[in-house]
């Protein structure tokens, strides 16, 4: 993958159509797919998606006055910093609070984008454009806010809302991956210490070392996978300590009740606390990431009860 700051003109023009082209898809799915229940907003997409193909017309114009015919294909996947997009268009029926959101943040994200972009062109006409293109942008994204025939009317200032997915994108983002990492992958090692000695002390230190371990690399990992020049995610370093200290929490959450001498009592309250782990972590999915309750619950309970069944039954073993 490429830097951002590596690209040139030239590839940062063929980028933003190959952005756009994106775009206009992925508002012509909405549409076809909210027609049927939501006919005012499948209409509102239809002309976002115009605009859209309005802006792809605009830069393959410039392009071709600026470097000729060929355009190189470059897409999003092919560039650091890019948010990965859940294909939520694919799922029938779409549900209109999703794709409201979804909108919004694929607004700020191209926003973000051209405004970077125009920052670092050296030529006036292409500067120009970027610029007309990220106020243009801005507009979309309140109108995405607004999008909808059910929804909930209440205002709610932009800076509010501006906070808000800044707090999910650098806060709940990493500190969730973190806590699911360091909650799930340390509960196998610390039980099968725990049953292969029958030691609180060895579950203990076995927990604690697996704790921070999981921490440091949960950290190094996310920070090196954006630099958020695009996304807005924040810098690198805030996101790996915020991941990282998650991890080590959800790995020594259920490590610290090993800590009592009485080895059933510290299982007992390690079992407790990792049943407390799990449902924390499917209400903040929930909250947050937008996840049906059962969906959440399933896929997090089931995950660390085989998990847990596992560390068990090797430690037994």
């Amino acid at each position: 993958m490429r830097s951002f700051h590596s690209l040139t003109e030239n590839e940062i023009l063929a980028l933003a159509i190959s952005l756009e082209e994106e775009d206009e898809r992925i508002y012509a799915d909405y549409a076809e797919g909210l027609r049927q229940t939501y006919p005012a907003t499948a209409q509102m997409f239809d002309g976002m998606r115009e605009e859209e193909s309005g802006h792809r017309r605009r830069l393959i114009e410039l392009y071709q006055a600026k470097f000729g015919e060929h355009i190189p294909l470059i897409r999003r996947n092919d560039v650091r910093g890019f948010v990965h997009r859940r294909p939520i268009w694919l799922a029938k029926p779409l549900r209109i609070d999703a794709v409201r959101r979804e909108a919004a943040t694929m607004e700020v994200e191209t926003r973000r984008f051209y405004e970077k972009s125009a920052s670092r062109t050296q030529d006036a006409s292409i500067r120009q454009l970027l610029n007309d293109l990220a106020v243009e942008e801005r507009g979309h994204e309140i109108r995405a806010e607004e999008l909808g025939e059910q929804l909930d009317q209440a205002t709610r200032s932009q800076e509010e809302e501006a906070s808000r997915k800044l707090f999910v994108l650098q806060i709940v983002q990493p500190g969730l991956a973190g806590l699911m990492d360091g909650s799930v992958s340390t509960l196998a090692p610390v039980f099968a210490a725990a049953f292969a000695t029958r030691s609180t002390h060895t579950a203990f230190t076995v927990g604690l070392a697996a704790s921070i371990g999981a921490g440091i690399s949960m950290g190094f990992a996310e920070a090196l996978s954006d630099d958020g020049s695009l996304t807005g995610r924040g810098h690198p370093y805030v996101r790996g300590v915020v991941c990282g200290l998650m991890t080590a929490l959800g790995g020594i959450g259920h490590t610290l009740p090993f800590l009592i001498p009485n080895f059933r009592m510290a299982f007992a309250v390690a079992v407790a606390v990792v049943i407390a782990e799990l449902g924390s972590i499917s209400w903040v999915r929930h909250r947050y990431m937008e996840s049906p309750w059962l969906s959440a619950t399933l896929q997090v309970v089931i995950g660390g009860i085989l998990v847990f069944l596992a560390g068990i039954l090797i430690g037994s073993s």
